[in-house]
């Protein structure tokens, strides 16, 4: 069983913060498979949308519990991610992030 490159990045995170990143320090966040390492991550990008990654930091996020507006007593779960900030070679750029803001 082969695993792809988009098996190991999920989605992208699109936030005030990730779009600072992206215009000023080509740097991009991605939530990934909670399996995925360092150098999962850095191929699977690179071969996904064919650029040169020169780090990789990885952020795991607690999973956080929140009230429901309807009832005081009813809580509910968020699910914790792992997060990737890909950090690019100076002139590379991903397309899919350009024109967001």
């Amino acid at each position: 069983m082969s695993i792809s490159a988009f098996d190991i990045i999920r989605q992208p995170i699109v936030t005030e913060k990730s779009n600072y990143l992206s215009s000023n320090l080509q740097q991009y966040v991605f939530e990934v498979a909670s399996f995925a390492t360092r150098e999962q991550v850095k191929t699977a990008v690179e071969t996904a949308f064919d650029v040169k990654v020169v780090n990789v930091n990885i952020i795991n996020t607690p999973a956080k519990s929140t009230r429901n507006s309807r009832s005081r007593r009813l809580t509910t779960r968020k699910r914790g991610i792992k997060k990737a900030i890909i950090t690019l070679q100076p002139g590379d750029r991903i397309p899919f992030f350009e024109g967001v803001e």
